[in-house]
């Protein structure tokens, strides 16, 4: 990369920062949940179809009430266990309160429809995996207290993916699998990018106050202890680096990884699965083109390799366990946004098989 792209890039990546700040979802290209912030300036943690409780903005832990996941019924405490989407970066369960519009789009309700019992709870959008694994793991044990299961299988998409790697290192015997979607196992150059620019302490807590004031309204999660800085330390090398070294796998839980591939840019080593499986396989030879959302930072994976990528994590920082494959999709397209749109011009993947075939595999696993 010659100097001059590289110097253009970080401009460029100055600038999206900015817009992230002001409210542009990494998750969701562009959507926000918009609910009322808990009482007291405290945050709250969605249960699947359920109330919600209070949460100490000191820990990270609080409590759940609800009815229950999408799926409902009681489980038995062996095998098939019922599953938990963990959503990533920005994320949120339902979007300005309306509840046709959620992170994992129309994804809970076929699973639903497929006699699947899954919950998608909500943690903080902005912080660290430690505050949002602690989260995380409140939910699970409720959602296993509702339905009777004694372990759970976890599906973490981007940071969800570290926020359910926490879970697993916590309480190993409340989990059976973790399989992730393009998560920054070993950090992303926006994480280092962004750090740089933010170097100073007084920068940080200005970003981060705005990101509750411009948050606080939209997330129920927002609240004194979010701060954006802390969860983009955590993709930074000296982050990320810490979290691995804090929380090793568990022996007893099944680890398997996937990531995204775009930019119209075919297979290559960094995206070739250690197994064969055909979901992902019989998509090797399509290509995506980018959200143009994610043109700045997909500038920066680049670097000198052109390392392939889903404009916010490289495949190669996506592998952790078992590594499946890339498909072809763009990190909004993992997961439906925006409203289920395809994936772009000549490209007929689905997100909805996807997580489909994921149980599935899970399934015919004994999980």
């Amino acid at each position: 990369m010659s100097l001059l792209r590289r110097a253009g890039s970080r401009a460029v990546a100055s600038v999206s920062l900015c817009v992230l700040v002001a409210g542009a979802a990494c998750g969701s290209a562009g959507s926000i949940q918009a609910q009322a912030s808990g009482s007291g300036g405290g945050t709250v943690i969605t249960g699947a179809g359920g109330a919600s409780g209070p949460l100490d903005t000191t820990t990270g832990v609080g409590t759940t009430t609800g009815a229950g996941g999408q799926g409902g019924g009681k489980l038995g405490s062996g095998p098939p266990y019922p599953f938990v989407l963990a959503h990533g970066f920005f994320g949120f369960e339902n979007f300005a309160g309306l509840d046709f519009e959620s992170y994992f789009y129309n994804v809970k309700a076929t699973l639903a429809a497929q006699g699947e019992v899954v919950d998608t709870p909500a943690v903080d959008p902005f912080n660290n995996s430690d505050y949002r694994g602690a989260q995380l793991l409140v939910a699970v044990q409720q959602f296993l207290a509702e339905t009777g299961a004694s372990k759970v299988n976890i599906i973490g998409h981007s940071q969800g993916g570290l926020d359910a790697r926490v879970v697993a290192n916590l309480r190993p015997d409340l989990v059976a699998s973790v399989v992730t979607i393009s998560t920054p196992h070993h950090g992303s150059p926006v994480g280092d990018v962004a750090m740089k620019i933010l170097a100073d302490p007084n920068e940080q807590a200005i970003v981060n106050q705005l990101t509750q004031l411009i948050g606080g309204p939209l997330y129920d999660e927002i609240g004194n202890a979010t701060s954006l800085t802390d969860a983009l330390y955590l993709f930074s090398q000296p982050g990320i680096t810490a979290f691995n070294a804090a929380h090793p796998d568990s022996p007893g839980v099944f680890y398997a990884s996937m990531g995204g591939r775009s930019q119209l840019r075919s297979n290559d080593a960094d995206c070739t699965g250690q197994i064969s499986l055909p979901f992902i396989t019989s998509w090797y030879p399509t290509v995506d083109p980018l959200n143009p959302l994610f043109d700045a930072f997909a500038l920066l994976l680049d670097g000198d390799q052109a390392y392939l990528n889903d404009g916010l994590v490289r495949a190669k920082d996506a592998q952790w366990g078992q590594f499946w494959g890339c498909v072809p999709a763009d990190h909004v397209d993992e997961i439906g946004q925006i409203l289920g749109e395809s994936p772009g011009l000549g490209n007929n993947w689905k997100y909805l098989d996807l997580y489909t075939q994921i149980i599935a595999h899970m399934r015919a696993q004994g999980y």
